[in-house]
């Protein structure tokens, strides 16, 4: 069943997510979707089912190297929890209000849904390697179990909206509590799937006169909805059942403790139409669009048909979870360029610009798998043939491809690697060990 907030959408952005059959969503309402890690091979998508899924605060974010800290929501206080490192795959897909998004574009202190695996090879992680049973150990100083899973290379990556799209939730505002354009509000997470509406979850929020609230294309705030007579100038109001997306962040609440003031969680956004977050997804479809041109798209190559005198047929798979009109830009005979990369989709050298060191040629061929496409994947293979193929294209590693159309830009330094496919900058040794 396709969520009702997706089923009129005009946004392409928003109408990826029902390439995932709800069955694989639905996993993401509980703790730990395996009993046993999972570790990805080189070469292959690892299937969603088997990952470790949790969520937490963004506290901290190494945008060129494609890692960063959560701050992990376990079974103990949440504020004492210390910032947890993660890393996305290669492959891996970050999603923001309804849309494709690079870790840059979300600000910190943002509550995400995470859904990681075991480090694909340990010995080449730019994260802290854990040991395996690690979410299963009680932290102890009020922290609790969870907070720390070995699965911190993260396959999806998404904020709440995102995530209630994608496994057909919505919430349903109960009651507000309101003074001084700030207070509490007691909600429910229901899955749209059920025909009652049945909540899943109940939970008490804080907001202030900070929160954006958005309607259609208009933003507005607490103290327009008192204006308006939707909330009480001050004190408690039925709100009714009315559904939202909600964007969720942390951030220190008064009280000492027994009301939860250590837990709770604060609404950053309320978005109270379907319009509202098309507009939102629709800008930042664009902002990763921009980015992602100027950065080539992310690959892996399946095959190498090696000829004479430098001469390659390269066979690769474009990564997947973005806009479609990137894609649209990889056509049979368009002139292109194939660079190597790392695991954190760092360009190999590149002192002049990635398409210095990159080898040229033409795509031959483009061809589109059928079925179950895996997460990660875009299901979209492409043949490239060059007169000149360089180390960095081998089965199994990673590439950036850029069709002649998509400008050439220069990267910064932290964006690319000086001549060695296997340096990290920096390593994870800038992460502390608490």
């Amino acid at each position: 069943m396709i969520p009702p907030i997706l089923q009129h959408s005009t946004t392409p952005s928003l109408r990826w997510i029902v390439t995932l059959r709800l069955g694989l969503a639905l996993l993401a309402t509980f703790a730990t979707a395996a009993d046993d890690p999972f570790r990805p091979e080189a070469g292959k998508f690892p299937p969603l089912e088997k990952a470790h899924i949790y969520r937490g605060e963004l506290v901290f974010v190494d945008h060129a190297n494609r890692r960063g800290s959560l701050r992990v929501a376990g079974t103990g206080k949440f504020y004492r929890n210390d910032p947890h490192p993660f890393a996305m795959l290669p492959y891996g897909i970050v999603r923001y209000q309804g849309a494709p998004a690079d870790l840059r574009d979300i600000p910190l202190g943002t509550v995400l849904h995470a859904c990681g695996f075991l480090p694909p090879d340990p010995k080449t992680s730019v994260v802290p390697v854990l040991p395996i049973d690690s979410k299963t150990k009680d932290a102890g100083h009020y922290r609790g179990i969870g907070i720390f899973p070995a699965e911190n290379h993260v396959l999806l990556l998404e904020d709440e909206p995102s995530h209630c799209l994608r496994v057909g939730k919505t919430w349903k505002l109960k009651e507000v509590d309101l003074k001084d354009n700030k207070g509490t509000i007691i909600a429910s997470r229901v899955l749209k799937a059920d025909g009652d509406g049945r909540a899943y979850e109940e939970e008490k929020l804080t907001f202030d006169a900070g929160t954006r609230i958005w309607r259609g294309r208009e933003r507005i705030g607490v103290a327009n909805l008192v204006a308006e007579g939707a909330w009480p100038v001050s004190g408690k109001k039925s709100l009714g059942g009315q559904p939202v997306l909600l964007g969720i962040t942390w951030r220190p609440a008064p009280g000492d403790g027994l009301d939860g003031a250590f837990t709770q969680f604060h609404i950053s956004d309320i978005w109270l139409d379907d319009a509202a977050l098309e507009n939102a997804a629709q800008f930042q479809t664009e902002t990763h669009k921009t980015f992602i041109r100027s950065r080539w798209m992310p690959a892996w190559v399946n095959a190498v048909e090696y000829g004479k005198f430098g001469r390659a047929t390269v066979t690769a798979t474009l990564f997947g979870g973005m806009d479609a009109s990137l894609y649209a830009d990889f056509q049979k005979d368009v002139q292109a360029q194939i660079n190597g990369t790392e695991s954190t989709l760092k360009h190999a050298a590149g002192h002049y610009g990635p398409g210095h060191v990159a080898s040229n040629g033409k795509i031959i061929a483009v061809t589109k798998a059928s079925g179950e496409i895996p997460l990660g994947s875009s299901g979209i293979q492409i043949q490239f043939e060059t007169d000149l193929i360089i180390e960095g294209i081998r089965p199994t590693r990673v590439v950036r491809i850029r069709p002649g159309i998509w400008p050439k830009m220069q990267l910064p330094r932290e964006e690319f690697d000086n001549s060695n496919i296997d340096e990290r900058f920096p390593t994870p040794a800038i992460f502390p060990k608490y």
